[in-house]
């Protein structure tokens, strides 16, 4: 390595690899989560394992279940082996989970392998948002955020193609071997991703962390208080619920539950759903691709119209938009008018539920922000385990017709909380500290 001093170019240069790498583990992170979606017409119509509409939805849950453990887990577990570690962990996890969903001879295996992968995709995304904060160039940490952010609606993309090409010809198996590739990917981590300047400093290492920071222009995370407790942890939850704050509390958790229920019912069924609307499943596929394109176009748009007209505003009428786009999948319109009905439905869905997050981290006093978001994220993500569990359960009682109303109730429920906790309370903070809290809790 060069003793030469650090440039400008040079550390935009560094910062653009930490970027790349984390946005190629975000992608295969979408991909394995997007791509049980993607074949689930397959298996439901050759009956593989006796797979029933209820059982499928119970397998969407496991997976969604897994990640709540992963990302519950990933905070603990980052601050004691490592960011870097622990995404190379991650992404070894989830790409052997689904060579055993591959190899699988029976239901019960199967749903091992798609829980064992949730761990490592729960893991992985907030890991990456938060390698990606500490490297991002001065000014820049809300343009790499959102960058990032659409590493994982380019994986759904990518998940819909790899089902068309490969589940008629050759089985549904080979979608999911091609999930294990990422495996290839894990020592490419290992050995060009630097550790997280936030765990260097939390370990004392701030010596290596600020030669870092020099090498990649950007500042050194302050050095922590090595008095914090966990009971001032505890503390920090139960300001959530003091002096009054209790029902602004309740009111972002119950938008959080909708959303993500929304969010992971839609991936999980949209394929099925559309197939049952009369689609052929070539079409079917089709619509995951156009949504995720919508989802990736949202990501970049909702952060600029949040900062011009407010998060809570934007949260609330994307969430509108979100209900009348998913109730108006459920009406068969020509074939051109769906794509962009659905397209819309990806750009306000997959940012509307971001924009939550925005809206706590602006409303939230600084030493509280990180508590009052995690939190919010952590409850939502029990709506991420129940929503392909009811898309099962209508389809399984006949009636699925169902699905895309009962979806889309979820997105109006989400926006009533979400609207009635912004009436709550005056704005605090600034956009711009919300737009880098806003991500890490997704």
């Amino acid at each position: 390595m060069s003793s030469s001093p650090p440039t400008a170019s040079r550390g935009g240069r560094l910062a653009l690899l930490v970027l790349g790498l984390c946005w190629l583990a975000v992608l295969f992170d979408g991909l394995d989560m997007f791509i049980y979606g993607s074949v689930l017409p397959h298996l439901l119509e050759t009956k593989t394992f006796g797979l029933t509409a209820d059982r499928a939805g119970d397998l969407g849950s496991y997976a969604t279940f897994g990640m709540l453990v992963g990302a519950l887990a990933a905070g603990t577990v980052a601050d004691r082996i490592g960011r870097k570690k622990l995404m190379v962990g991650c992404v070894t996890l989830f790409s052997l989970a689904s060579a055993l969903c591959a190899v699988s001879g029976t239901l019960a295996v199967f749903g091992l392998g798609r829980t064992l992968a949730g761990i490592g995709l729960g893991g992985l995304l907030p890991t990456a948002i938060s390698m990606v904060c500490d490297y991002a160039p001065r000014g820049r940490g809300a343009l790499v955020i959102g960058t990032l952010m659409t590493a994982h609606h380019t994986g759904g993309i990518l998940s819909a193609y790899v089902a068309k090409w490969l589940v008629e010809p050759v089985g549904w198996r080979a979608a999911f071997w091609v999930c294990v590739l990422p495996l290839l990917f894990a020592p490419v981590l290992a050995r060009f991703l630097p550790e997280s300047l936030s765990f260097l400093v939390a370990k004392g290492r701030t010596e290596e962390a600020h030669a870092l920071a020099a090498r990649y222009d950007t500042e050194p995370p302050a050095v922590q208080d090595p008095k914090q407790r966990p009971a001032d942890r505890w503390n920090a939850l139960l300001n959530l619920f003091r002096a009054g704050e209790w029902s602004q509390t309740l009111l972002y958790w119950l938008a959080s539950f909708g959303g993500l229920l929304l969010v992971y019912g839609v991936a999980t069924w949209l394929p099925t759903l559309m197939r049952g609307e009369g689609y052929a499943l070539g079409s079917a596929l089709s619509f995951v691709v156009v949504f995720n394109l919508g989802g990736v176009v949202g990501m970049l748009v909702a952060g600029r119209a949040a900062d011009r007209f407010g998060a809570p505003r934007i949260s609330a009428l994307w969430f509108a938009l979100t209900a009348v786009g998913v109730y108006l999948l459920s009406v068969h319109l020509p074939m051109g008018v769906t794509m962009a009905v659905v397209f819309l439905t990806g750009v306000f869905l997959n940012s509307a539920q971001t924009m939550i997050y925005a809206t706590v981290s602006l409303r939230s006093t600084p030493g509280n922000r990180a508590t009052a978001v995690g939190w919010t994220s952590g409850m939502g993500r029990f709506g991420a385990v129940f929503g392909p569990w009811l898309g099962g359960q209508l389809l399984a009682s006949g009636h699925g017709d169902l699905g895309f109303t009962a979806f889309a109730l979820a997105g109006v429920s989400s926006m009533v909380f979400i609207g009635a906790a912004a009436l709550r309370t005056s704005r605090r903070g600034t956009a711009d500290e919300g737009g880098a809290e806003l991500a890490a809790a997704h």
